[in-house]
């Protein structure tokens, strides 16, 4: 093979190529290619914070979560013996208003038996005195006596 002038040009020309290429042309590859490999590096450790950030939300929403429903447990809780003093306390209301009812029935009842007792009374003294007057108008015979009672039992 001979090395003749033509082979030295193209080395030439290949060896300006390649200083061209490493002067002009590699240094931008290079940044980008740089540039690149920041910007997948920045994204994949935000994508880790952010895994870790969606960890830990999860964890507090959980336990505010937790605490939300322990909370609504001790309100449902206070409800309900709420509740329960107020009906206790209804009936005891009610047992008291229902107590102060049948004494005044009662009271009611004793005045009736009263009054009762008093028209009884003077209804027995107007036929008493009537009988006796019945009687003293006529003779006192056991016969007419008995008719006489019998016909005030049938007046009456």
């Amino acid at each position: 093979m001979n090395i003749n002038l033509t082979l030295i040009g193209q080395a030439i020309a290949f060896a300006i190529f390649v200083w061209f290429c490493v002067k002009y042309v590699w240094p931008p590859i290079t940044a980008a290619m740089e540039a690149r490999q920041k910007k997948i590096a920045d994204g994949l450790s935000a994508a880790d914070r952010a895994s870790l950030d969606l960890e830990l939300a999860q964890e507090k929403a959980s336990k505010e979560l937790q605490k939300a429903k322990q909370e609504a447990a001790a309100l449902i809780d206070q409800a309900n013996k709420r509740a329960a003093q107020i009906v206790e306390a209804s009936k005891d209301d009610a047992r008291k208003e229902g107590d102060k009812l049948i004494e005044q029935a009662r009271a009611e009842i004793q005045q009736e038996r009263v009054q009762a007792r008093d028209a009884l009374r003077k209804e027995v003294a107007v036929l008493a005195v009537a009988g006796a007057e019945k009687i003293l108008e006529t003779s006192v015979d056991a016969k007419a006596h008995s008719e006489m009672l019998d016909k005030l039992a049938a007046e009456l």
